[in-house]
């Protein structure tokens, strides 16, 4: 498998591509090709053009979650013609498009799902989907570890109902199988990265996680931090890429215990 970093807060120097705080990687497992998030803006579009990434030739956008920082890409997908509508499919979870805000600012995806169906095939799901023959869309995640339990962010809600405290249910990761074990691919974690690897672990029967890449919701030195790096040592992962929303402290603390690389617009995984 392939992984090409389009959009990340980090760029590289002397490697003239433009970054955001957003995430979207480009995929390729065999002859499958996908999207996994759209960054913020058209930046996704930008940086593949620049990296010599078939766009046309994308079969599947996933998304991670409904914050528009995975989903705001989604506005260009037409007028761009960078991509090839009539065999594209987008993969996410129910809840990704419902209304989301932190006060009166709006959060979710500035494409509504009427719309979305509208010129693409959208395929909404809460359970695992196989997407290649080694490539698997987690669908929902479920909560086991107490400390990963977390405050919602903002509110969330549809079909003209009172808003609810969003506790991202819509969030989910991608899990890659090889013969030696698992690779993780996430876009903020918000279900809890451990929750996430638990999940992966059981939907291909697998306790062995090679790396991690993507972001992790982690801001500050804290007990959650203190048991994830626990448990990422526990299991022995050799490659971690922590990015996009986790801190430099956060960071630096992970980096003083386990093999922490640098994430940036351009990086390329060969996995």
């Amino acid at each position: 498998m392939k992984l090409k970093v389009l959009v990340d807060n980090n760029t590289y120097i002397d490697q003239y591509y433009y970054g955001e705080p957003a995430v979207s990687y480009y995929i390729e497992e065999g002859n499958t090709k996908i999207l996994f998030d759209t960054g913020y803006s058209s930046l996704y579009i930008h940086n593949a053009k620049k990296l010599n990434v078939p766009l046309k030739e994308i079969s599947t956008i996933v998304l991670s979650h409904g914050h528009n920082d995975h989903t705001g890409g989604l506005a260009y997908l037409k007028e761009s013609g960078a991509f090839d509508l009539k065999h594209l499919k987008i993969l996410a979870h129910p809840d990704t498009f419902h209304a989301k805000q932190i006060d009166d600012l709006e959060i979710g995806s500035p494409v509504s799902k009427k719309e979305l169906q509208s010129f693409v095939d959208l395929q909404l799901s809460k359970t695992p989907v196989q997407i290649s023959p080694h490539l698997t869309y987690l669908g929902e995640i479920p909560r086991v570890h107490t400390f990963e339990n977390t405050d919602p962010i903002g509110k969330c809600g549809c079909d003209c109902q009172p808003l609810k405290d969003d506790y991202l249910m819509d969030d989910t990761a991608l899990a890659y199988q090889t013969p030696k074990g698992l690779y993780i691919i996430t876009g903020c974690s918000h279900s809890g990265i451990c929750n996430i690897i638990e999940h992966a672990k059981r939907v291909y029967s697998c306790d062995t996680i090679l790396g991690v890449i993507g972001g992790f919701h982690l801001f500050e030195h804290s007990p959650r931090l203190d048991h994830t790096i626990e448990y990422f040592k526990k299991h022995q992962i050799k490659e971690l890429y922590p990015c996009h929303c986790v801190s430099f402290s956060v960071k630096a603390a992970m980096h003083q215990e386990l093999p922490i690389h640098e994430v940036g617009v351009g990086l390329e995984l060969i996995w």
